[in-house]
C-alpha cells in the first residue's frame, strides 16, 4: 500500500509507516505523476482532486483531513470509484473560539453590549450550532438559519433569511460551498443580498471565501449596508483583494479552524476511515504531542470588572483575534506561510481559571464555555 500525505498535516507522521508506503509532499507537489501508483491520498483544502490529477491512478481512497471538501471532485471520484471522506465537524469548537474572540473585540472596540444585540446565524451545522450556544451564553438574541435542516426537522428553530436580514445587528456565515442545487452558497452575499439589509449589520465570514462576492461586499461596506467586516475566508486565496482587506474590522488568513485541537481532531478522524475502509485496525488511533498552551493557568480577579469584561479577559487569554489581525494585515503576500507556520492555539477546555471576586454567573457561563475553574480563597 502507498499513501500520499500532505506535508503540513500535523501528528500525522509515523501513523502508517508500519502498514504502508508513506510520502509526505507539500500539496502543490501532489500531481497526477505521484499518485498514479498511490492507494491513498491525505489531503487538505490546497489540493484539487480531480480528475486531471486522478484519471489513471490507482487511487482507491481520499481523506481530507478537514471540515470542506469542495476542492474534492466528488462526482468523479464516485463515478471513477474512489471512495472520498471529509473530517465534519473536526475544528467546530475551534471556530467557536475564533468568533467568541471576535465578538469580544468588536464589542470592545465599538462599545456594544452583546446582550442588547441580534445574531443572525446562517448555516447551523457543527459549528454554526456551536456559535448559536455561545452566543445564547453572552445573553445575546440568536436567529437560526438553515434550510436543509429546517425541511428536515420542521420550522420551529429555524427563521427566513428575510428575518435575519430584517433584524440581526451581526450575520455571520458558516455554510458549505455549493455552486448548483437547492441550497446554492456560492456569492450568498451579494448585491441583492446586501441591498435588502436592513440595520447595516456587521458580518462576519469564517466559512468559504465564495460564499462572499467581493465587489459587492466593497460596495456594502463604502455605502454603509454593512457597518464592519470580519473576514477570515476570501475568494482566490491566497491572491485576496487588498481593497478588501483594508476595509475590514478584523482580518485572518482562514485560520478560524486551526486549534491545536482541531487539527488533531482531523488528523484522527481522517485515519480512522482510511484505517476502517482497509481494515488496518487502527480505527482507535489517537494523535499523540499536542501542544499545551503557553499559559495554561489564567489568574481572573474581578473585582474591578463588570461580568462582560470578566467573560472577555477569560477568551482574550486564550485567543485575541488581534494578534492574527495584525501579522497578516503587515504582510498579506505571506498569507500560506501564515497558516503553515501557525502558532499552537489551544480550545477552551486546555485552560484552568484561578478565578476569585467572580460572580456565580460569569463561573457558570465560563464552566459552559469549556473552561476548568478553580476558586481561589
Amino acid at each position: 500500500m502507498k499513501i500520499i500525505i500532505d506535508d503540513k498535516i500535523p501528528y500525522i507522521r509515523g501513523a502508517f509507516e508500519r502498514v504502508a508506503e508513506v510520502i509526505y509532499l507539500p500539496g502543490p507537489k501532489t500531481t497526477s505523476e505521484v499518485v498514479k501508483d498511490a492507494d491513498v491520498i491525505v489531503t487538505r483544502t490546497r489540493t484539487g482532486c480531480n480528475e486531471k490529477l486522478l484519471k489513471g491512478s490507482s487511487v482507491k481512497f481520499i481523506a481530507t483531513a478537514t471540515i470542506g471538501y469542495d476542492h474534492i471532485d466528488t462526482e468523479y471520484c464516485d463515478k471513477a470509484g474512489i471512495k472520498w471522506t471529509n473530517a465534519p465537524g473536526c475544528n467546530s469548537k475551534s471556530v467557536e473560539q475564533y468568533i467568541a474572540s471576535a465578538l469580544m473585540v468588536l464589542a470592545k472596540r465599538k462599545k456594544l453590549q452583546l446582550k442588547d444585540l441580534c445574531i443572525g446565524i446562517v448555516g447551523v451545522g457543527n459549528v454554526g450550532s456551536k456559535v448559536a450556544n455561545i452566543c445564547r451564553l453572552f445573553g445575546m438574541k440568536v436567529l437560526l438559519n438553515d434550510p436543509p435542516r429546517e425541511r428536515a426537522e420542521g420550522p420551529d428553530d429555524f427563521v427566513s433569511i428575510d428575518k435575519i436580514k430584517d433584524e440581526a445587528d451581526i450575520i455571520t456565515l458558516h455554510v458549505p460551498l455549493n455552486t448548483k442545487g437547492e441550497d446554492v452558497t456560492f456569492h450568498l452575499g451579494n448585491e441583492i443580498f446586501f441591498s435588502s439589509l436592513k440595520l447595516k449589520p456587521i458580518l462576519i465570514n469564517s466559512c468559504r471565501g465564495e460564499v462572499l462576492d467581493t465587489d459587492a461586499v466593497k460596495k456594502a461596506l463604502k455605502s454603509g449596508q454593512l457597518s464592519g467586516l470580519v473576514c477570515d475566508c476570501w475568494e482566490h486565496e491566497p491572491e485576496i483583494d487588498l481593497e478588501l482587506l483594508a476595509m475590514t474590522e478584523l482580518a485572518t488568513p482562514h485560520i478560524a479552524g486551526y486549534s491545536k485541537d482541531g487539527k488533531a481532531t482531523g488528523t484522527q478522524m481522517s485515519v480512522a476511515a482510511i484505517s476502517n475502509y482497509f481494515g488496518l485496525g487502527m480505527n482507535n488511533w489517537q494523535p499523540a504531542g499536542v501542544e499545551l498552551p503557553t499559559h495554561p493557568i489564567i489568574e481572573l480577579d474581578g473585582a474591578e470588572m463588570t461580568g462582560p469584561e470578566i467573560i472577555s479577559t477569560a477568551i482574550l487569554s486564550t485567543y485575541d483575534i488581534q494578534n492574527d489581525d495584525l501579522l497578516f494585515r503587515n504582510d498579506p503576500a505571506l498569507f500560506e506561510q501564515l497558516r503553515g507556520d501557525y502558532p499552537t492555539r489551544r480550545e477552551f477546555p486546555a485552560y484552568t481559571i484561578l478565578a476569585v471576586n467572580v460572580g456565580s454567573n460569569e463561573l457558570e457561563i465560563l464552566e459552559k464555555l469549556g473552561f476548568k475553574i478553580v476558586q481561589k480563597i
